[in-house]
């Protein structure tokens, strides 16, 4: 039985909330605003469940924010320089909120939109459903989507992004959960410890931008390819060059292996102390591994809980970053009478 309730009220609008639940006692809470997560209760190795995404209790808070605390993020998560790119050989420029560039859709991209919502009790299923009209943050044609979460009793959180549209565009959307195995309150991530599928990423600039390079792993703080805590490296940062994010931790896209499978695996982490652990898969090519650099106590989440800096971290599954402006990094174009199709799986488990 799939749970609805309402989450709150925007601009006159019912924000719907949803509640998925497994046989094994996992539970997974949406709201129609930014057809985002808001909850996940998962239990460690003692049986305790908590609620290990970052999040906030009512709408104001998320309206407030500029975290992406679990939307859906889009037309083009991540960053465009500039704002600007080309398709078929005319120009476009998008809307500037991230200083002089465009970052995660823009102002008013889908995760501030208030999405429409069906269920499917037979397999447990919250699909969210808008449209994004031509020339939205800039952006040509008109674009049908969705957005759906199944929760599996093999405990998986199974994500999947859809889009068409009526003209060429442009469209990389990504899913922004901040998650903390420990709990979403339970302080700083730096001993959780991360594997990722990656042998390269790809540098970025002062502003946050991808250089257009590709780079080995190898010797670098970026190597994860074999386990080790987060935090281990994460104070060298300031040595290779990654501008102002001195300090901030990670921010980066990591190239995955494992092209042409339909479900690459992305990233494995485990929290030490619980046992508890996420394992992802994706259909995309980059992840976006953020460790919350930016996040402080200013940030007042779920049950009254102050956040911190390193409270969460995200793996925005994705097209590589300013894919737009750089040939050689995996198209974003998408014509009609294609699919837009991005799926995530997140396998929890205990060890």
């Amino acid at each position: 039985m799939i749970e609805s309730f309402v989450f709150g009220h925007l601009d006159g609008e019912v924000v719907r909330g949803f509640v998925l639940r497994n046989r094994n006692g996992l539970s997974a809470k949406l709201i129609t605003y930014g057809a985002r997560l808001t909850e996940l209760h998962a239990p460690g190795r003692n049986g305790e469940m908590v609620d290990i995404v970052l999040g906030f209790d009512d709408v104001a808070s998320y309206v407030a924010t500029d975290t992406y605390f679990g939307a859906t993020c889009g037309r083009y998560g991540n960053r465009i320089r500039d704002g600007r790119f080309s398709l078929d050989g005319e120009a476009f420029q998008l809307s500037l909120n991230e200083g002089a560039n465009h970052l995660h859709g823009g102002i008013a991209g889908f995760d501030r939109k208030n999405w429409d919502a069906t269920v499917d009790e037979a397999t447990n299923t919250v699909t969210f459903t808008a449209v994004s009209p031509h020339g939205e943050e800039g952006y040509p044609g008109t674009v049908n989507l969705s957005a759906s979460y199944r929760l599996t009793d093999d405990d998986r959180l199974e994500i999947a992004i859809r889009g068409m549209t009526d003209r060429p565009t442009i469209l990389n959307a990504v899913h922004h959960t901040y998650w903390n195995l420990a709990g979403h309150g339970s302080g700083d991530v730096r001993d959780q410890v991360l594997a990722l599928n990656s042998d390269f990423y790809t540098p970025i600039d002062a502003e946050l931008l991808t250089t257009g390079e590709v780079r080995a792993v190898v010797g670098t703080p970026f190597d994860f390819s074999t386990p080790k805590p987060i935090g281990t490296d994460i104070d060298a940062l300031a040595d290779v060059g990654t501008g102002h994010l001195v300090g901030g931790g990670y921010d980066h896209n990591w190239c995955l292996k494992g092209d042409g499978e339909a479900l690459r695996l992305c990233a494995r982490v485990v929290d030490p102390a619980s046992g508890r652990g996420l394992e992802l898969h994706t259909t995309e090519p980059g992840v976006q591994f953020y460790t919350g650099g930016y996040l402080s106590e200013t940030v007042i989440g779920k049950s009254n809980t102050p956040y911190c800096r390193f409270a969460g971290y995200t793996f925005e599954t994705q097209k590589f970053p300013d894919t737009p402006n750089f040939a050689h990094f995996p198209s974003t174009i998408v014509s009609p009478g294609e699919v837009y199709d991005h799926r995530m799986s997140v396998r929890l488990f205990v060890e």
